[in-house]
């Protein structure tokens, strides 16, 4: 089909919507999708046979609620913090803490203490122990008091609780608190990296894509603060052979923090009984005006309580 005969069909689409009515900011982006779409079908000779199948995929991705997966893995995700990126620098605005995207596995509630928390709900079963450490600062480096640090990140099978019925209730899920001092600990152990589920709609596409469906070893944030920009983040483990080849293209050279790996000898020091690996990370936070872009987006997040 050539663009006129594309366009006549469009034409035809669009005669039936009624002025004055419906969401102008729906039809405005559905018609522009459309529009892209049908020129796409056209110019790729995409055939009936292939948008069916694509249909049936949508479907599927749906049904094992994997979308939060294929927005990250197809670059959607990391282009919309791109974006975000993007309308700071025009707004002046320099990050010192990067942020990089949110993932789908986040679970709302998570207990909260002052200052310091321990991540696991039962006893470290042999990996490295990991304390990671440091302070929740303003653009000019003061500290925030009230601020609250959410962590979270997988187990040791790459497996994030509540999406894993065999977890409990909120492990390896965590919100702390911040004094007067701005500082913030936990304890937890090195985490590993995942992969997307073996042969679902997102390893199948990744794999269609001739790209793998892994993520290196990283640990989740959310940081907010009365009068002060949401911040979404995440660190990666230093080492991990898939750092810089993240599927979802998350990894951020500022968001890799040294990790130091401490001897009996040198825990027993610091009060500890056993060795450790220790991460000194500190998050800036900027204050929040209508001016810059938003940090929070309101997608819908899992949550035990509902």
């Amino acid at each position: 089909m050539n663009k006129e005969a594309i366009d006549a069909v469009l034409a035809e689409i669009l005669s039936k919507e009624k002025v004055g009515e419906g969401n102008e900011r729906i039809k405005e982006i559905t018609n522009r999708l459309l529009k892209d779409l049908f020129y796409a079908i056209a110019e790729l000779d995409i055939t009936a046979e292939e948008v069916w199948k694509a249909c049936d995929w949508i479907a599927e991705v749906g049904k094992k609620n994997e979308i939060g997966l294929v927005a990250a893995g197809i670059g959607l995700e990391h282009f919309l913090d791109e974006k975000m990126d993007w309308e700071d620098a025009q707004a002046g605005i320099e990050l010192k803490t990067p942020r990089t995207i949110e993932g789908p596995l986040y679970v709302a509630g998570a207990p909260e203490s002052l200052s310091y928390a321990e991540l696991e709900n039962e006893p470290n079963q042999g990996d490295e122990s990991l304390y990671m450490q440091g302070e929740v600062l303003d653009e000019e480096g003061n500290p925030i008091e009230g601020a609250l640090v959410e962590v979270w990140h997988c187990n040791q099978l790459g497996l994030y609780s509540y999406f894993d019925s065999s977890q409990s209730d909120y492990n390896l899920r965590r919100a702390i608190r911040t004094a007067a001092d701005g500082k913030y600990q936990f304890k937890s152990f090195l985490p590993v990296g995942y992969s997307c589920p073996p042969e679902g709609p997102t390893d199948r596409l990744m794999t269609a894509l001739g790209r793998h469906g892994s993520r290196p070893a990283h640990i989740h944030f959310f940081i907010t603060a009365p009068g002060y920009r949401k911040l979404t983040t995440q660190i990666n483990i230093e080492g991990d052979p898939l750092t810089y080849d993240d599927f979802a293209f998350a990894t951020k050279k500022d968001l890799v923090p040294p990790v130091k790996h401490l001897s009996l000898e040198e825990a027993k020091a610091m009060g500890k009984d056993e060795p450790f690996a220790s991460i000194d990370f500190n998050f800036h936070m900027v204050k929040d005006s209508e001016k810059i872009a938003p940090g929070e987006n309101h997608r819908t997040r899992a949550s035990i309580a509902s």
